[in-house]
């Protein structure tokens, strides 16, 4: 299963986050700048763990560290429901650039072993950059709008609150998913209202993202539970081909190329 969750994380580098830098904004030089950082980052995930792979993941983490430099000049600048969402968005590839780094080095982390950093480095770039990112986009599409707004809000706190779940605990970590599964679930709801107003291949590309992305977080919500509850849940490879792909294909790169035709006439 390995194979198919670097296939998943190499679709984050070197597609949805190009993407979704364009869509969010971004200066030019900085999303010039993740290329140079993503495909050594794409290319570490498949040597063997040791001192080249570390060392392509490093090159890839100063790339999503440019990525964080733009956050403060842009909540400054607006201070935004959806401007804290893209704030969000730019914050987690170097999350996820960190736990690469580590895996890549053969190193566990802060007591997470491995295979559970393999794991963060697919999370941030989904359900961290890509979620946040197109609750971003959806609130200001809305105008900043109650549910845009709740979508933008939720998303980041459910996004924060299942990272600190993985110091404090199973019961934490089901707090987060929880509140991010509203978020997610806001995010598909508004998805679809937005998809009235685009062309047939447009609108088709928002459905398939929005029942992905409901369809997925049942998933996180069921492996959530089970982990802290001991109840049956999906084992991890079964999350990473339900789950994973799902939010992956489905999700980010079916609604990212639908919000990528909408993009001219975005306010």
């Amino acid at each position: 299963m390995r194979p198919l969750l670097d296939v998943i994380v190499a679709a984050g580098m070197l597609v949805v986050v190009p993407v979704g830098l364009r869509l969010a904004g971004v200066s030019r030089l900085a999303a010039r700048l993740w290329w140079a950082g993503a495909i050594p980052g794409a290319v570490s995930l498949w040597l063997p763990r040791g001192a080249v792979a570390a060392a392509l993941a490093g090159i890839y983490l100063c790339a999503a560290l440019v990525l964080a430099a733009q956050i403060p000049g842009r909540l400054w600048a607006r201070r935004t429901a959806s401007e804290l969402a893209f704030a969000t968005a730019l914050i987690t590839p170097a999350i996820a650039g960190i736990a690469l780094l580590a895996e890549r080095a053969g190193h566990p982390l802060w007591g997470f072993d491995l295979g559970i950093l393999a794991l963060t480095t697919a999370h941030f770039h989904y359900a961290g950059f890509a979620a946040a990112l197109v609750a971003g986009l959806l609130c200001r599409s809305f105008g900043e709008s109650p549910a845009g707004r709740a979508a933008a809000l939720t998303v980041p706190a459910g996004t924060l609150l299942v990272l600190g779940g993985y110091f404090v605990g199973d019961l934490a970590e089901l707090a987060g998913a929880v509140v991010l599964t509203a978020g997610m679930w806001t995010v598909a709801w508004l998805t679809l209202v937005r998809s009235r107003e685009a062309d047939r291949l447009t609108r088709a590309l928002f459905g398939v993202s929005a029942a992905a992305l409901a369809v997925s977080m049942i998933f996180a919500l069921a492996w959530a539970l089970g982990e802290a509850t001991g109840l049956p849940h999906p084992t991890i490879p079964w999350m990473i081909a339900t789950h994973g792909v799902a939010n992956a294909a489905g999700f980010a790169l079916c609604g990212l190329a639908a919000w990528a035709r909408l993009r001219p006439r975005q306010p």
